[in-house]
This record gives structure tokens, C-alpha cells and sequence, in this order.
């Protein structure tokens, strides 16, 4: 199969001594954390393997950054509205006073531990994504194989130093190879959050069900391509937002319902959009929810809007509490509720290779042209970053990418 087409798509130049002096990033710093927003762009010391000196090193590579996704982590992060206690304490515990940011790419491998060709596989030239979430290996979920979901985690971009740099430090045991003559390298630097709606999307099976997406922003839009293809056999998407209503019915909802955002003291769901989805669904209701938004009104009206016997999928993150609306039909109604954090490891991942590198689905190219809109707009090279151009982009655009790799 031949490369896919992308009009952005950089050569991979040579990694010299000279290219490693310093390095481009974005950081966010403690000292001023709490008197603005936004990431500095600056020079930093690039990563090193040390095996000498750090024994942890051998199991280890440097990676050269190409792509870096921006995802709804690093906007809040830039807005200063989300993880700053998280990124303060790790930056004491390591002490450092700036953090780079980032934790979606696709990139080079340009260096491997001594350990590493034996043991995971993977040699300098190598293309590969990673998993965000750098996982112990020794507590009891990561012992049971529930690495996605371990007590003693450490998040790229947030409690470690992240992608949006030329070059990162990474675990071997996170990376995932990338066959770039089946994946364009604008779609690899997001397998990542694609992920995220592969786990949600087979949490629970939807072959044949009538599957509700409630919110359908970047992740949304993800679940109707995976929905489809997977076998539902009726997507209605909720959204409150009237591009994204449009985006959502090209990548491949059948409906799409329009919704007003309305946070009270005790949001209950909005009787519209359940008659209307009802009234899809011949009286009966949804078979399945899924929650992307992360608002309170919306799952109460996920949970209003799903069947007897129906499910629930919850990925939408909001801090803080939520009520839910007459809980007991949550019992009487005999619902089921599933949570989901990030992507199983490598479950999800080899999932999401195979729906990516399927051409025929047309999942590929509708990332290529809904989301990321075949690059008009919404890639930003490291050395042109500013930040008035950045927040327009974020604003415009429902997925943005940083390139790091020269043309």
C-alpha cells in the first residue's frame, strides 16, 4: 500500500550532534503559574540516556518529536484551569520549575538503551507513537494487567516532561510502532486520543444497536467514525454546538440533535432531547450512551434518554460533584454504567491500528479531512509559534498539531 497522501507531511532530517545542543519546547513554569496562561516557547536541554549514571536508562530511547497533537488536557492546561496541582507537585518532587507540555505524537526513534533491542524490539530510525500514561509495572492493577488503570502512574506533559519539544525521553515498554506507508504521520500523532473512542466504543458491543454520542467534539466525532464501523446500526449524536453538529453527521451520525447548554444547581435532562430520542427509537429509548462531554446535564440526559436494560458509557471528565436526576431509574430501569480512563494497554492500540490502516472503513481520511481539514489551518511549526496564532487555532478547530520535524 502506498503512503498516504498528506499536503503537510515533513522530511525526516538527519539528527546530528549539532541538532541536540538545545532543543525547541513548550513549557509552563512554576514560578508564574498563577499569574497568566499560555505555554513559553524556548531553548532547553535536550534528554539523555545515561546508563552509567542512570541504570534505568537501558530500557529507554530518545525519540525525535515530528507531530504533536493538542488536545483538551493542554487547553486546559494553557488556561490554567486544569492538573496545575499535579504538575506543581511533580515539578517539586523532581526539582524543576518548568514542565513541557504534550502528550500526543508520533516521532523518530534516534537512540535506544542497551537493553532495548532485545527486549522490546525497537532500533534508531524506527517511527512510533506512544502511550501517554507511563505506567510502574509492579502495582497490583498493572500486576493483574490493568496497566491503563495503574496507582502510580506518571503522565507525559504533566507529571513528566511531555512531547511538545524536538525530542523526549521515553520508556521502550510505552512506544507503539508506525507503519507510515499505511498511517500518515498527521493521523499517527493522534492515535492516542483515537484511542480514547476505541475504548469507549468497545467497552460494550454495539452491533446492531441504536448508540447515542453525547457531545460530539474531537472524541465524539471519533466514536460516530468507530461506531459505524463497528456495527451499529443507528448513531444519533447530541450536540449543543452547530458546526460540530455538522462535522458529526459527516463522520458518520445518522442524526444529529441539537441541545442547549444549561448548568444548574440540579441540571436535569433536557425533556426535548429525550422525547426526540425516544421518538427515534420508537418509544423504546437508546441502547446505548455513550458520555463525551463531561457536563452534568448531559449524562442525566444519557442516562434519561437509554432503554430498560440499556448501557451507559462514561468518558466525559468533570471535576468536582455531579447529581444525578432521580437516581432511582438508574435502578428501576435496570441501567448498567461503565467508566473509562484512557486506552487498555496494548488492546486498544492494536484495535486502533487495525480500524486505522483499514482504508476501506474511510475512518483515515475523514481524520484527514474533518478534523484535521487536510492541514488548512490547523498545523502550527514549532518555529513559528505565537501565541495570538496558537489560541486562534485551538478556537477554529476542533484538532490542531505542532510540527517539529523541518520541512
Amino acid at each position: 500500500m502506498t503512503t498516504p497522501k498528506s499536503s503537510t507531511a515533513p522530511a525526516l532530517e538527519p539528527d546530528t550532534t549539532e541538532t541536540r545542543d538545545r532543543m525547541w519546547a513548550l513549557v509552563v513554569d512554576a514560578t508564574t503559574w498563577d499569574q497568566g496562561r499560555g505555554f513559553r516557547r524556548t531553548r532547553v536541554a535536550p534528554p539523555r540516556l545515561d546508563e552509567k549514571s542512570a541504570p534505568q536508562d537501558a530500557v529507554h530511547v530518545i525519540v525525535q518529536v515530528l507531530y504533536a497533537g493538542v488536545c483538551g488536557t493542554d487547553r486546559g492546561i494553557y488556561e490554567r484551569t486544569s492538573l496545575g496541582e499535579t504538575i506543581l507537585r511533580s515539578l517539586a518532587e523532581e526539582g524543576k520549575s518548568e514542565r513541557i507540555v504534550g502528550h500526543e505524537l508520533v516521532g523518530r526513534v534516534v537512540e535506544v538503551g542497551s537493553d532495548v533491542p532485545v527486549e522490546f524490539g525497537f532500533r534508531a530510525g524506527d517511527i512510533v507513537s506512544t502511550e501517554s500514561h507511563i505506567f510502574c509495572g509492579r502495582c497490583y492493577q498493572c500486576r493483574l494487567g490493568q496497566q491503563h488503570i495503574c496507582s502510580d502512574d506518571r503522565i507525559i506533559g504533566v507529571s513528566r516532561d511531555g512531547g511538545f519539544a524536538e525530542y523526549i525521553k521515553l520508556p521502550a515498554r510505552v512506544l507503539w510502532s508506525t507503519n507510515t506507508e499505511r498511517i500518515a504521520l498527521e493521523v499517527a500523532a493522534i492515535q492516542e486520543p483515537f484511542g480514547n473512542a476505541v475504548h469507549t466504543c468497545t467497552r460494550v458491543d454495539l452491533r446492531g444497536k441504536t448508540v447515542g454520542i453525547f457531545g460530539c467534539g474531537t472524541i465524539g466525532l471519533f466514536a460516530a467514525m468507530i461506531a459505524r464501523t463497528l456495527g451499529a446500526a443507528h448513531v444519533i449524536g447530541i450536540e449543543p454546538e452547530k458546526e460540530r453538529r455538522a462535522l458529526a453527521r459527516a463522520a458518520g451520525a445518522d442524526l444529529v440533535l441539537p441541545v442547549h447548554r444549561r448548568e444548574t444547581r440540579e441540571p436535569s435532562p433536557d425533556p426535548e432531547v429525550v422525547r426526540q430520542l425516544h421518538d427515534e427509537t420508537s418509544g423504546v429509548g437508546l441502547d446505548v450512551a455513550l458520555e463525551m462531554s463531561g457536563f452534568n446535564s448531559s449524562l442525566n440526559n444519557a442516562i434519561a434518554s437509554t432503554r430498560r436494560g440499556g448501557e451507559v458509557v462514561l468518558f466525559g471528565l468533570h471535576s468536582g460533584d455531579f447529581t444525578i436526576h432521580k437516581y432511582e431509574s438508574v435502578i428501576l430501569k435496570g441501567l448498567t454504567l461503565y467508566s473509562v480512563i484512557g486506552r487498555e494497554l496494548f488492546r486498544t492500540w492494536t484495535f486502533t491500528q487495525r480500524l486505522l490502516e483499514d482504508r476501506a472503513n474511510g475512518i483515515q481520511d475523514k481524520i484527514l479531512g474533518l478534523v484535521l481539514q487536510h492541514g488548512e489551518g490547523t498545523i502550527l511549526d514549532i518555529r513559528d509559534f505565537e501565541a495570538d496564532t496558537f489560541e486562534r487555532m485551538m478556537r477554529d478547530h476542533p484538532k490542531i498539531l505542532l510540527r517539529f520535524a523541518s520541512l
